[in-house]
C-alpha cells in the first residue's frame, strides 16, 4: 500500500514539475472541449441551415419530394 502511494506521489510530483504540469494537462483539456462544442454547435447550425434551404426549395418546387435527374 505504500508503494502505491509513493508512485501516486510520484505521478502528483512529477520530480518538482506538477504545479506546470497538471495545470497545462488541464487547459488543454478545456481548450479541447471548447472546440469539440463549438465544432458541435456549428454542425448542428449548418444542419439546420440545409434543412430550411431543402424545405423552401421543395416549397418552389410545389412540394416535390423527389429530385428528378
Amino acid at each position: 500500500m505504500i508503494k502505491i502511494m509513493e508512485s501516486l506521489s510520484g505521478l502528483v510530483h512529477m520530480g518538482g514539475y506538477g504545479g506546470y504540469v497538471w495545470p497545462a494537462y488541464g487547459i488543454s483539456i478545456a481548450v479541447l472541449l471548447a472546440v469539440l462544442a463549438a465544432s458541435i454547435m456549428a454542425a448542428r447550425r449548418s444542419e439546420a441551415e440545409l434543412d430550411l434551404l431543402q424545405r423552401s426549395r421543395r416549397e418552389k418546387r410545389g412540394g416535390q419530394t423527389e429530385i428528378p435527374e
